[in-house]
């Protein structure tokens, strides 16, 4: 059982105070940020239809998981406070997850810095009611 594929997590606890999501996978345990899991989402939403069309997610700093849900025996369906929840992530997939995830928080860290983007939520919009 040393691949992700075969893996079930034995544990799963969302932690609402702190906004992660708590999983086992044998051994090892994994702490997913709520921003952390939105930003990756594995919906159309975020990764695109195919290679190159990924959509950089920002301001989501303070997104909040609302909901989770199974979908089979093999992954969950994870509601955001902003919304989204077209997202199915496969017990392979948060372990890949939490295996990378510092990895993969410094790339999106980069690419939102490269982007000129923020993770704060834009509240600099003024809008005008007429």
């Amino acid at each position: 059982m040393s691949t992700a594929t075969t893996l079930t997590p034995s544990k799963i606890k969302l932690h609402k105070q702190s906004q992660q999501l708590e999983l086992h996978f044998g051994g090892e345990q994994f702490l997913l940020p709520a921003e952390f899991l939105r930003v990756y989402s594995p919906s159309a939403e975020v990764k695109g239809h195919g290679p190159g069309q990924e959509v950089l997610q920002f301001g989501k700093k303070d997104v909040a998981i609302t909901g989770v849900e199974r979908a089979g025996n093999y992954a969950l369906k994870l509601i955001f406070s902003d919304g989204h929840d077209s997202g199915i992530f496969t017990w392979s997939y948060f372990y890949d997850l939490g295996k990378n995830q510092e990895k993969l928080w410094g790339e999106y860290l980069q690419k939102l810095h490269e982007a000129g983007k923020s993770r704060e939520k834009d509240t600099s919009v003024v809008k005008f009611i007429h």
